[in-house]
């Protein structure tokens, strides 16, 4: 997918998910439509996390705030929208399910362009900028707060027995705040929204290699996908990818757009082996 804007910037976006090895349903969803794009990994069991998760990212892909050609929505516009994907998800479940998502949304100020970012939950969003690898979110997870706090260190919290257990997530729960970045385009940007089925198997370095040196954005994303799935693919794993190109330029070319609820087409499984490595209610991140 490729897109341009009256400021000239140009995005192109790969996106993808898989239902894993051992779980028996896809409970990730996703959105790629410019200017939004969002994952949301459902929980609560079957049928009832693919709700959570599909009822997120419809909300996203209706609301009028965020509609394609839009470039003027707001942190408190978006958090408007993710309140009422909250109460959808309610009405919807009983409070029974709940999910995390994660994302950015182009936006501009004063014709400048800068991702928006968001999360609710340990879905997480990365930035590959002028060489720089980071992770722009910060998890709302029990294992967070412990290394926040010093108790553990982040090694430590990718194997602990709590490491899927959330602190915040729309649908359930009492906090469904979201957390809000905004950064400048920089040329040659590459940001990453994914579930944690990709972070739970595949470790910062192993992705940062791949997105350095991988150039389309799809292949890139396929490639993080068999990754997780050659580690164990123990989880959902969803994966987009967005380059930002000509960022002072002025090239016009088309946009497609996907917009995608869970299924269950399963990645074929590669042969190589890699050693790559609070008082708010919590939820576990996996089937009951």
């Amino acid at each position: 997918m490729t897109a341009s804007h009256p400021t000239g910037i140009r995005l192109g976006c790969g996106y993808n998910t898989d239902r894993g090895l051992r779980r028996e349903l896809n409970e990730d969803s996703f959105l790629a439509s410019d200017p939004v794009f969002a994952v949301a990994d459902g929980m609560g069991g079957h049928e009832a996390g693919e709700v959570a998760s599909r009822e997120c990212i419809a909300t996203l892909g209706q609301s009028a705030a965020l509609a394609s050609g839009s470039r003027s929505a707001t942190a408190s516009d978006l958090q408007e929208v993710l309140r009422q994907a909250d109460a959808r998800i309610r009405a919807l479940t009983d409070s029974r399910a709940g999910t995390t998502v994660s994302g950015v949304v182009l936006v501009e100020e004063r014709g400048v362009p800068y991702w928006l970012v968001f999360n609710v939950g340990d879905s997480r969003t990365y930035r590959l900028s002028q060489g720089r690898f980071e992770q722009i979110s910060v998890d709302h997870s029990e294992v967070q707060e412990l290394v926040d706090g010093g108790f553990i260190t982040a090694a430590e919290a990718l194997v602990h027995p709590r490491r899927h257990v959330v602190t915040r997530a729309l649908g359930a729960g009492d906090n469904t705040e979201a957390d809000f970045w905004l950064m400048p385009v920089e040329e040659g940007d590459r940001l990453l929204v994914c579930s944690d089925g990709l972070t739970g198997e595949v470790g910062d370095e192993a992705i940062h290699r791949m997105l350095s040196t991988i150039a389309h954005p799809q292949d890139a994303v396929d490639a993080l996908i068999h990754a997780a799935l050659r580690h164990g693919g123990r989880d959902n794993v969803t994966v987009i990818i967005v380059d930002a190109s000509d960022v002072a330029g002025s090239d016009s070319v088309s946009v497609d757009t996907a917009q995608f609820a869970a299924d269950d087409i399963t990645l074929p499984r590669a042969t190589e082996s890699s050693t790559d490595g609070g008082s708010a209610p919590t939820l576990e991140d996996q089937d009951v």
